[in-house]
């Protein structure tokens, strides 16, 4: 059963460490203690820290930043955290510097200089490398090439030791906490996305949930997300064009218990006009997305109950 807000400790962790920027975390983690929910919301494209060595290192550095990030969608995190008390782990480290959504091995190795490439075979790169966007993003569309220089190793190497592998460590051992007090655990990872075009005469989705097909979160989790998505008249998609990424592959274990979504919020529906500042959708959407966690959260009590006496079935099954 899912308890009310107010009857546990809250904590912050701060952990990691971002290059160029002495003293900064690379995230925080806010936790109750005990838990309220069995619910983790991660920002993974949140982060605004920007040390100058990296914005001197960026071309078109203000556009750059404003394309890459999901601006402000730690705003919308925090309130949800706070509505619901679901804990949260956000990233200050900014999508520039390093992707937490990728693999740590999704290197574009032609951003490096000659003598800083593994010697021997590299292999094909993934298909998120040839799109620019691996674990340093190299290049976006209609901006180009992100960069000014070409990197050396120690370069990857502080943005995955002080950042990527940080995040994740405390994001796994947040979920196994929840995980050993519910029976089971909910991951969110919250992004935003550009508004998408629907079809011919109707709305684009406000909400794309990914669960990669069915693989990483009990089907009755996400047929609440949807059902609660349509009493709020929010249109929602499923699994495109966002499936899910890193995140959910590494760190989603349903038949152990840990379902994980990837859900993205058109980021119109919370900015102003010019998609830059908080808007005046921002408090509804909170108020939505709060009552969406706690629906969810009741679903993932139920399973963490029920987990020692029956075998769920995904919902791609």
């Amino acid at each position: 059963m899912v308890e009310t807000r107010g009857e546990s400790d809250s904590q912050t962790e701060r952990g990691g460490w971002i290059p160029g920027a002495p003293g900064l975390p690379a995230f925080t983690l806010q936790a109750t203690e005990p838990s309220a929910v069995p619910v983790l919301i991660a920002v993974p494209h949140g982060g605004r820290a920007y040390p100058r060595a990296l914005l001197d290192d960026m071309r078109h550095s203000e556009s750059v930043a404003l394309r890459l990030e999901d601006r402000y969608v730690d705003h919308l995190a925090h309130g949800i955290a706070r509505e619901t008390g679901a804990n949260l782990l956000v990233a200050n480290a900014p999508r520039a510097m390093v992707d937490l959504n990728r693999a740590p091995d999704d290197v574009d190795w032609d951003m490096f200089l000659r003598s800083e490439r593994p010697s021997g075979p590299l292999g094909l790169p993934s298909r998120r490398v040839r799109s620019g966007l691996g674990v340093i993003p190299r290049r976006l569309p209609g901006i180009g090439e992100l960069w000014r220089r070409r990197f050396r190793q120690e370069d990857l190497k502080g943005r995955i030791d002080g950042v990527h592998r940080p995040y994740h460590a405390a994001l796994a051992d947040a979920l196994v906490a929840l995980r050993e007090r519910w029976g089971a655990a909910l991951l969110i990872d919250l992004h935003s996305m550009p508004p998408l075009q629907g079809r011919i005469g109707a709305a684009g989705p406000q909400v794309v949930i990914g669960d990669r097909f069915g693989a990483t979160c009990h089907g009755s989790v996400v047929a609440t997300a949807f059902a609660q998505l349509a009493a709020f008249r929010r249109e929602a998609a499923h699994n495109r064009p966002y499936a899910g990424g890193y995140v959910l592959e590494r760190h989603a274990d349903p038949q152990a218990g840990v379902h994980a979504l990837q859900v993205e919020i058109d980021r119109s529906r919370y900015l102003d006009a010019d998609m830059v500042e908080p808007g005046a959708g921002m408090a509804a959407m909170i108020q939505d997305l709060s009552v969406l966690v706690r629906q969810l959260a009741a679903v993932v009590s139920d399973l963490g109950q029920d987990s020692s006496d029956r075998e769920w079935p995904l919902a791609a099954e």
